[in-house]
């Protein structure tokens, strides 16, 4: 008579399995520490990474440990959290490949250069709100194929917009408010380069086209 296997122990709480859900409510969690100054954007962007990524438990709260007091208690709405600032005087700021996008950026821009790409970036939300605060120099936004965007709200002064993109329903959708003065704002597309059945994309990013 062969043996029956025994009763299986427990399971340890940090194996068990996470969701889609669960892996969202963190990374609302990581905002809302962003929003509070506990994370820069660049940690903010790694522990997003791997929270996506968690496939256990302890993975998953593995990108909170050091962030003691932050708690998410509604997740059935996005909790409004202190948006992120990027600041450019006299200076150029870039961001572009694979980088998390948070929910609300402010950007100041006092005679600098400030270049945002989202065409790669991964945007867990169905909007993205932008203020501009800038005097001088200029805001290049370039958002994904299939974005919209709406700027009725930004005040300009002695400046220039080029929208190249237009307004639309597509998601997600980019509200820009705020003001420029004596300065600049271009939104636009991904630009691609096509030879032969390769398509270079602006960042040199290569990809096969369609036939």
């Amino acid at each position: 008579m062969s043996e029956q296997p025994g009763p299986v122990g427990p399971v340890d709480p940090r194996e068990l399995r996470v969701s889609d859900a669960e892996r969202t409510h963190v990374v609302n969690v990581l905002q809302k520490a962003i929003g509070h100054g506990m994370l820069s954007l660049d940690e903010f962007t790694e522990r997003t990474d791997k929270a996506l990524a968690a496939k256990t438990r302890g993975e998953l709260n593995a990108v909170l440990v050091d962030l003691p007091g932050v708690t998410h208690t509604d997740t059935r709405a996005p909790v409004r959290e202190k948006p992120v600032e990027l600041r450019a005087s006299f200076a150029t700021l870039k961001r572009t490949g694979n980088w998390a996008v948070p929910r609300e950026l402010v950007i100041y821009n006092r005679l600098g250069s400030t270049d945002l790409d989202f065409s790669e970036a991964r945007i867990p939300h169905s909007e993205v709100r932008i203020e501009l605060n800038c005097g001088g120099g200029s805001v290049r936004l370039v958002l994904p194929d299939g974005a919209s965007v709406v700027h009725d709200e930004v005040r300009m002064t002695a400046g220039s917009i080029k929208d190249k993109v237009g307004g639309g329903t597509g998601r997600p959708r980019f509200v820009l408010s705020g003001s420029v003065t004596a300065g600049s704002l271009v939104i636009r597309r991904p630009s691609y380069v096509r030879i032969g059945n390769l398509l270079i994309h602006s960042s040199l990013r290569i990809t096969r086209a369609a036939d």
